[in-house]
């Protein structure tokens, strides 16, 4: 079902959802960028369209919303735990199709990577609807067309606005309490980025080859570790456990899953000292390949989805997708 409604008539019917849904957007925060004067784009609740903010990418994804930062799993004593609660609200999140592709990038990881599914993932992921946000031109550094990542058909709701009209596609049953004049339209999706780059395709890779090459060598220099690139990705999904014990009674404490990612330190460290990739260079070569070689491998398809954000979010200019055309042609090297 395809209709047109005012801004108005939309934040009342979405005022009417926030008592069944925790709705949550893209919000822009003064003073919480990266310098004292600047905003950051991540997401938060919102109970309006006008708190929304659905012309810049965000810094960060939507991935902490099912992937938490820090989150505690449960509570435990001597003799018992007690598994930690969770809103009973549905969530209901507006996002671009990248996000949305890579949502289902850490459904595979946490869902169908093995025997077991992630309870504590599981938990907040079938909660979970999509709203598409439209994406009328292409932001910087995203290459979202080159990984086929730019469209979707996975949405219970399509958004596009236009002055003071939203224009809505609605495939959810659940959200047909918006009402207005029916009509035909499309979402946008991005056909072109700003820059283009080619892909290796896997069975013209030797990992071998690439793991020993010399270009891992530069990021030995450049790279600094501080995993921000992990941090604002949407699809890492590597975390660490902590067990925290309460002064007041250290037989009393809560489990926590905490983010971390491959480009930190310590990351990979192991008891008596073990460290698998100690140099930066290391480090860049297994993220790479695991965007673009061994996720696809096991799943068919590439595991980065191009939002350029790593790119943004590097203090040392860092580019991932420079990075992968540099495979790319060392790939196209071999005989």
């Amino acid at each position: 079902m395809k209709i047109k409604l005012s801004k108005e008539n939309f934040n009342e019917k979405l005022k009417t959802l926030s008592n069944e849904y925790k709705i949550l957007a893209p919000v822009s925060l003064e003073y919480m960028g990266t310098f004292s004067d600047t905003d950051v784009v991540r997401y938060k609740e919102v109970s309006s369209l006008d708190e929304m903010e659905l012309n810049r990418k965000s810094n960060f994804s939507a991935k902490e919303i099912v992937f938490p930062i820090t989150q505690i799993l449960f509570y435990f004593t001597e003799n018992e735990f007690k598994e930690s609660d969770i809103d009973d609200k549905k969530l209901l999140i507006f996002l671009r199709a990248c996000d949305i592709n890579a949502m289902k990038r850490l459904d595979e990881i946490y869902l169908k990577n093995g025997i077991d599914e992630d309870y504590y993932y599981k938990k907040l992921r079938e909660k979970v609807k999509f709203v598409l946000v439209g994406c009328r031109e292409s932001f910087r550094n995203c290459f979202c067309v080159s990984m086929d990542s730019n469209k979707t058909d996975n949405y219970s709701m399509g958004i596009k606005i236009d002055d003071n009209e939203v224009f809505l596609e609605i495939k959810d049953k659940d959200l047909k309490i918006f009402n207005g004049e029916k009509c035909e339209f499309e979402i946008d999706f991005v056909k072109e980025n700003l820059f283009n780059i080619e892909v290796p395709q896997i069975d013209k890779i030797n990992s071998k080859e690439i793991s020993k090459h010399e270009m891992w060598q530069e990021y030995n220099s450049r790279c600094i570790a501080c995993g921000r690139c992990n941090f604002v990705c949407p699809t890492c999904s590597c975390f660490t456990m902590q067990d925290v014990f309460y002064k007041e009674n250290e037989k009393v404490g809560e489990r926590r899953r905490i983010w971390a990612g491959c480009q930190v330190d310590g990351f990979t460290s192991m008891a008596g000292g073990h460290e698998f990739r100690k140099t930066k260079g290391e480090r860049m070569r297994f993220k790479t390949m695991h965007k673009i070689y061994d996720f696809n491998k096991r799943f068919g398809y590439n595991m980065c989805v191009g939002c350029g954000r790593c790119d943004d979010a590097c203090p040392q200019y860092i580019s991932f997708s420079k990075c992968i055309e540099k495979v790319n042609e060392i790939s196209k090297e071999r005989k």
